[in-house]
Order: structure tokens, then sequence, then C-alpha cells
């Protein structure tokens, strides 16, 4: 029989949790490829222990124009 993974999993919300690494094989599947900036941005987002709301409005103010 295969050995099992321990899978992250929240207590309370019951979500599965990905890491970065199993993240980008799964986009890359997809056929997105995780660019330099997107993976400092992940980077900076994990050394500065941002929350996912405030990780995702770091994304969207890199996107916004002006």
């Amino acid at each position: 029989m295969a050995k099992q993974k321990n899978v992250a999993k929240g207590a309370k919300s019951g979500r599965f949790v990905l890491g970065s690494d199993r993240f980008a094989k799964i986009s890359e599947v997809e056929g997105i490829k995780l660019t330099a900036a997107m993976k400092k941005r992940a980077s900076d987002a994990r050394s500065k222990g941002l929350t996912a709301e405030e990780h995702r409005r770091a994304i969207i103010r890199s996107h916004s124009k002006g």
C-alpha cells in the first residue's frame, strides 16, 4: 500500500492548505508559471507574517493601475 502523506487541514474551517511548492506544481499543470516577482511577493508576505487578506491586498495593489 502507498504511504499516505499528511495534509494540513484547518480544524475550524475544514479547508485544506497547500504549500507554495505544491501550489506551483498544480499551477504548472494548469499552464500558469510563477514569475520571479510572484515568488518574491509570496516570500515577502511569508516573512512579514501577512494574513491571507493582507496578502491578497498586496497582490491586487501590484496589479492596479495608478
